[in-house]
């Protein structure tokens, strides 16, 4: 199943700039071939339901390798039936109403 997910994965215990974690997480899901799109609060990935739930895994085990002895994350999560949806094609959507305001 195909999923769109909003990601905010947060390292606690590392002090106030997080920027080299989210760096990690952000090369992890370009690998794992779910087309990141981060944003000031998170990151934006589209995939298969399991990948997703793999690399965030892997963020996981990574962040706490780098020294994170505590991490929570946030996660929001969108799936289709009826068709196949790209954030992509979410943002285009509403880039087309923009047009006429």
């Amino acid at each position: 199943m195909k999923v769109v997910a909003d990601i905010c994965v947060i390292p606690m215990g590392v002090g106030v700039s997080v920027s080299e974690y989210v760096a990690v997480c952000q090369t992890i899901f370009t690998e794992a071939n779910l087309n990141p799109q981060l944003h000031g609060y998170g990151t934006n990935v589209e995939g298969e339901w399991d990948e997703v739930m793999a690399a965030l895994k892997r963020c996981h085990e990574k962040i706490h390798a780098m020294g994170s002895p505590r991490i929570s994350t946030s996660i929001r999560l969108g799936t289709r039936t009826d068709r196949e949806q790209t954030i992509a094609d979410k943002l285009d959507s509403v880039n087309s109403n923009l047009t006429g305001i």
